[in-house]
């Protein structure tokens, strides 16, 4: 193609960007008595939630995080494919909304020091309407860590584009997605996603940090594009996965099956960056929940829709090769692919030296002891941050 199409293609892509984001981000402060400060949710979604009964039985395990549900609540998920949602980090986005219910949450850099988070919304979310915010943009390595859970929705408001290793944008399209599971902001747009000035109360932050959605709502945008549960076939490390419902072509990880003794590990922590105190990681072991409440930057970290303390059960901490700032907007790139080393705490325990593996972008995350097993983790909300190779952890 001449040089001066090329040029003009890019003009033309350019300015739709920038229109869908300025004609979003208006429509979204007119529109904003949709969601309360607490995110209150929509009577027409509120009416196809589950109807469950109080004594019925749970014993059907999430795929994603070992924990049990109900019958009525894998009937339901099992109806689609996981949520996989960018989340942001940055001091003035806090406090975030949905966190609780993520069955897993991935946190990595994602330029400068500053940490995002990627929430896989599955079962936990599954009786409930949850408002995630505030959604950000795409990341290379959270694409490759998406494409190790079988095409789920992946959710974001635009991405790097940038050419190079760092274009999330362009990989997406490469990977096939726009037509099996992107949801991009930029495609959607307003009601789904909604620019919330007002979601933390008596604070006003800027327009970067205000994109909120709604689980629910982006079901809802799937159905109508006709992505439910079913996978297209494709090939994974050469072999040919078959077209079938999500959950049969995704193994999962080793959850426990027994009760666990609670150890006298108590607090675990972790900087990203020296010297960035705003995203330093502290757990803190409750014996009473079996599970490790999370401190960001020294405070307890909350989730604004319901106050409760995120809180895992397992917490993972993966090492892996970090390069970068790559360019003049500070973004990094983690190597995705491979193998290498992680430590695993679980129920207060001594740390678990583990080991981490990744055949290829589409193969699952696989964690195993130094014997070559899978390490089984504890049921409940899985938390995954990614440190560079030599980062020291304190426990």
């Amino acid at each position: 193609m001449p040089k001066k199409n090329l040029i003009i293609l890019l003009f033309f892509y350019l300015a739709s960007s920038l229109i869908s984001f300025f004609t979003f981000s208006y429509f979204s402060r007119k529109a904003i008595a949709l969601d309360g400060p607490k995110g209150e949710q929509k009577e027409s979604i509120l009416a196809g939630l589950l109807d469950i009964d109080p004594n019925e039985a749970k014993d059907q395990a999430c795929p994603l995080n070992g924990k049990y549900y109900t019958l009525t609540e894998k009937n339901a998920w099992e109806s689609r494919r996981p949520l996989f949602v960018m989340v942001e980090n940055s001091p003035s986005a806090r406090p975030h909304s949905g966190l609780s219910r993520a069955d897993v949450i991935f946190e990595a850099v994602a330029e400068g020091g500053v940490t995002r988070f990627a929430a896989l919304y599955y079962c936990a979310a599954q009786n409930e309407n949850v408002v995630i915010a505030p959604v950000r943009s795409a990341r290379t390595y959270f694409v490759d860590w998406a494409s190790g859970f079988n095409l789920p929705m992946y959710v974001h408001v635009g991405g790097a584009n940038l050419s190079g290793p760092s274009n999330a944008l362009g990989q997406i399209a490469d990977y096939g997605w726009r037509s099996e599971n992107d949801m991009d902001q930029f495609s959607i747009g307003y009601p789904t996603f909604v620019r919330n000035y007002k979601r933390i109360p008596g604070k006003t932050v800027e327009t970067e940090h205000t994109m909120q959605s709604e689980t629910e709502a982006l079901w809802e945008v799937a159905a109508k594009r006709d992505w439910t549960n079913l996978t297209p076939e494709r090939i994974v490390n050469r072999k040919t996965i078959p077209a079938a419902p999500w959950q049969d072509n995704y193994s999962g990880w080793a959850f426990e099956e027994e009760a666990q003794s609670p150890g006298t590990v108590r607090q675990i922590s972790y900087d990203f960056w020296s010297g960035y105190n705003q995203f330093s990681v502290e757990w803190n072991y409750d014996e009473n929940l079996d599970a490790y409440r999370r401190n960001n930057a020294g405070e307890e970290q909350r989730d604004l829709n319901n106050d409760e303390v995120i809180a895992a059960s397992t917490v993972i901490v993966l090492f892996t090769t970090e390069k970068g700032p790559i360019n003049e907007l500070k973004h990094m790139l983690y190597t995705t692919v491979g193998k290498g080393k992680a430590l695993i705490f679980k129920h207060g325990q001594e740390a678990i030296e583990a080991n981490w593996n990744k055949l290829s972008r589409e193969a699952e995350l696989e964690f195993t002891d130094v014997r070559g097993k899978a390490v089984e983790l504890a049921p409940g909300q899985i938390w995954i941050s990614v440190l560079a190779t030599g980062s020291e952890v304190g426990y």
